[in-house]
């Protein structure tokens, strides 16, 4: 009987590539995306595209209202999504994002009995959100087996980032490996209704980075 694990699906390049890498490691696979009120929506078509093709156990969309708080440039639209690199955590933040994320998912593999919560965090290329940093899943880590009965009285939760320390070129080239239909992914910060890709913000500069260290051609459609 393969072992359960809870993926953290955004429809973006890493979760992609980190769903493919769970499969390939034996585990039967819960995919959870959010509609938190992100202005580039098409994401979770994409995820949706992907849960599909990869044959998940089970797929959720859970509403959250993130763009009540605001606060990021990615939930109010009063706020431009950067062009241009900025110094410190950028504009792009949403704040707790991954905390909020990774705690419904925590309470979803607990209702499944998956001990296994996998997010497709970077610390090497990334945009420099604190949420995405190793001492960040190590924490969440140690929370999610103080806070749940699970923790307490079980087996325990791990929470895998297999991505966090490798650079995106090294993320494109394991994904390939696996099979991954990069063209299904959405990674723009202000993709359109269609997934074309701005090809500007500094998530699509992190992107295209990677195809081309990566070696493989860029699948990624432009406005």
């Amino acid at each position: 009987m393969k072992p359960k694990a809870v993926i953290l699906l955004s429809g973006g390049l890493d979760s992609a590539t980190v769903l493919a890498l769970a499969q390939a490691q034996g585990y039967e696979c819960y995919a959870m995306s959010f509609d938190y009120g992100q202005r580039h929506r098409s994401e979770l078509a994409a995820a949706s595209r992907l849960a599909s093709s990869a044959g998940v156990a089970d797929y959720k969309v859970i509403k959250l209202d993130l763009d009540g708080i605001g606060g990021s440039a990615l939930t109010d639209d009063s706020i431009a999504v950067p062009e241009t690199l900025e110094a410190g955590i950028p504009l792009t933040y949403v704040p707790a994002r991954n905390t909020v994320f990774l705690a419904l998912a925590l309470g979803w593999a607990e209702v499944l009995g998956a001990g296994d919560l996998f997010i497709g965090v970077n610390a090497v290329d990334y945009s420099g959100y604190p949420d995405c940093r190793p001492e960040f899943i190590v924490a969440f880590e140690r929370l999610a087996n103080l806070a749940t009965r699970t923790g307490v009285e079980g087996t325990g939760f791990r929470i895998r980032a297999p991505l966090q320390n490798m650079t995106k070129g090294e993320i494109i080239q394991s994904g390939y490996q696996l099979g991954v239909d990069y063209s299904q992914t959405v990674s723009c910060y202000q993709a359109d209704s269609s997934g074309a890709a701005c090809g500007r913000c500094d998530s699509c500069r992190l992107r295209a980075a990677g195809f081309a260290t990566a070696g493989v051609v860029d699948p990624t459609r432009y406005v």
